[in-house]
């Protein structure tokens, strides 16, 4: 079954290289970012742990946790941690799914049923595992993001993004093309103008459906 924003993502027992970890446990009351590649030992993949692991700060100042998911086993993982660690010189201190035998990459629709790794395998055998997921506390799909194997993920986008969400949700706003933290926002189309000033107090229209305010603190 396909995996659409705001459908719960599945409740799966994981082998990781830190142990086992079901995942709406781990979640808990965190955000969560869930990021999938085709293979260990690959340059991009390589280069984008590394930065994953650069922004470990910036996740805990958003109460989010980070979760890697490739198809090769747990050592594989463990030795190629060794890697990431020298060329993004932070700890990569996140689990990374062991995801052998496809499971996740088939219950969270990036791969098809059929799926399998053959012997000999490359990484374009599991080409389409490379998705960045945000979830939420409430355990549902946010946002998803799929790249192809030749194009690094920017993660200052996805943390950008995650600065969008957890500001929309507590807040009950929507964000404009381009939006950074503290620029301003948009108030939704549902909200009357009584109710947006009592709200938000001062507003701009600048058109009839299309009304800013200051990001709420």
């Amino acid at each position: 079954m396909a995996l659409r924003i705001n459908d719960t993502i599945p409740d799966m027992t994981v082998p990781t290289d830190q142990g086992e970890i079901r995942l709406h446990d781990w979640i808990g009351d965190s955000w969560a970012i869930l990021f999938s590649h085709p293979k260990d030992f690959t340059p991009v993949c390589t280069t984008e742990f590394g930065a994953v692991a650069q922004l470990a700060e910036e996740w805990e100042k958003r109460g989010t946790k980070v979760m890697g998911i490739s198809v090769d086993g747990v050592e594989d993982h463990k030795k190629w941690k060794g890697d990431i660690e020298s060329f993004g010189g932070a700890a990569a201190g996140f689990p990374i799914v062991a995801d052998e035998d496809l499971a996740l990459s088939k219950a969270f629709d990036m791969l098809p049923a059929e799926a399998y790794l053959p012997d000999g395998r490359t990484p374009n055998d599991t080409a389409t595992v490379r998705v960045v997921y945000i979830v939420g506390p409430d355990k549902k799909l946010k946002l998803s993001m799929t790249y192809p194997m030749t194009v690094g993920r920017n993660f200052a986008e996805v943390l950008r993004a995650l600065d969008a969400l957890q500001t929309s949700t507590k807040h009950g706003v929507a964000m404009p093309a381009n939006w950074a933290q503290g620029q301003d926002v948009i108030i939704p189309a549902t909200v009357s103008n009584e109710d947006a000033t009592a709200k938000f107090g001062e507003f701009t229209t600048h058109l009839p459906y299309l009304r800013m305010t200051k990001q709420p603190s």
